[in-house]
């Protein structure tokens, strides 16, 4: 996840970069900041594997009570007592919505943190106090809204890749349920989207999406893929860029689309962070699904301008039917340079759908 990328690099460019993936394509060029995730892996695993990140400070408050939920649509408007079901009438089961109300997302602009508790190298969705994060990112869905409404996202790892292959050679490691169920608390109590984020080492990743299902029959709960940690045998988490296929996406997507017509859910985002050409093959096979959406979101390290040309890289040539991502990152982004302003994200084209912040 924080590789810097234009689609090709030279070998003088990937020994430049002190803890960089050594086999992949990216390119930000010389003077790139050195990404620190292959030295996060082993204490991702041991947070992951401890259930380690119960953050204090999250209440009992409810969803109802957190958001002023009272007699009101879901707009936010108050319903006039006509609008109340007659005592003579029985009354409707409502449809499953999207925390902030409505079934579809192309309502709403997704911004979110990501992170794993214990780790904070990995994003800052792991660190201080759960409630005031997301507080956090409510503020910063605010700057990025623009002709949406705001929709705050917790991008939680729920597979963590590990530099070590484990009691089952996987080389992956599962946040712990309890972790799960806090960030889910959290996402209810703020009316936030909780994106479970798979970097599978070398376990199947649709076994990895399944083995989640207890939270995906939630209205309020999606995945995130990241292929760049998706490796094949011999290949170890670190060592070189990982892969996915247009394929392998879209059989996930089939699966969720399943469970969204089960449970009568609204859509489901399935994003999918690319951070190199490579990182994804033969993307003629995505199929969007009904009730998902597919996002594609471009990850890589840089200056404004090394990230506008992994956008143009990764977005040229997009198939019908899926949107677009953004990501961005607090401090490998500022070293040496700046991190892009709202105004210049939301200049891209397609505008993003999703911004994300590591």
């Amino acid at each position: 996840m924080a590789h810097s990328t234009s689609g090709t690099s030279t070998p003088q460019e990937a020994s430049a970069r002190q803890e960089a993936v050594p086999h992949g394509d990216g390119g930000a060029g010389p003077g790139t900041p050195p990404p620190t995730r292959r030295g996060m892996l082993a204490v991702a695993a041991v947070a992951a594997a401890a259930g380690v990140g119960l953050l204090a400070g999250c209440g009992e408050e409810t969803a109802r009570s957190a958001s002023g939920a009272g007699p009101h649509d879901s707009t936010g408007a108050e319903r006039s007592p006509s609008a109340e079901p007659s005592a003579h009438s029985p009354t409707p089961t409502p449809r499953p919505e999207l925390p902030r109300g409505g079934r579809e997302l192309s309502r709403y602009r997704l911004v979110g943190y990501c992170g794993l508790p214990g780790a904070a190298a990995l994003g800052r969705l792991g660190t201080g106090d759960l409630d005031d994060r997301v507080r956090q990112i409510e503020k910063t869905a605010r700057a990025y809204a623009a002709d949406r409404a705001p929709q705050p996202v917790l991008e939680l790892l729920a597979t963590v890749a590990n530099g070590t292959a484990g009691p089952d050679g996987t080389y992956r490691s599962r946040t712990s349920p309890d972790t799960i169920r806090r960030f889910h608390d959290a996402a209810k109590r703020h009316r936030a989207l909780l994106l479970l984020n798979i970097q599978p080492g070398r376990a199947s990743v649709l076994g990895e999406v399944k083995a989640l299902r207890e939270w995906l029959v939630h209205p309020d709960v999606g995945i995130a893929l990241d292929p760049e940690w998706e490796m094949g045998p011999g290949e170890v988490p670190g060592d070189t860029y990982g892969h996915t296929s247009g394929q392998e996406i879209t059989d996930v997507a089939r699966y969720l689309s399943r469970i969204v017509a089960e449970h009568d859910l609204p859509q489901k985002p399935l994003v999918f962070h690319q951070v190199a050409v490579s990182v994804v093959g033969d993307q003629s096979a995505l199929r969007p699904q009904p009730g998902v959406v597919l996002i594609k979101s471009a990850d890589g390290i840089g200056s404004p301008g090394m990230k506008r040309d992994t956008w143009r890289q990764l977005v040229k040539d997009q198939p019908e039917g899926v949107r677009t991502g953004f990501k961005l990152f607090y401090e490998e982004d500022t070293e040496g340079s700046r991190l892009m302003t709202p105004e210049e994200v939301l200049a891209l084209r397609p505008r993003p759908d999703y911004v994300m912040f590591e």
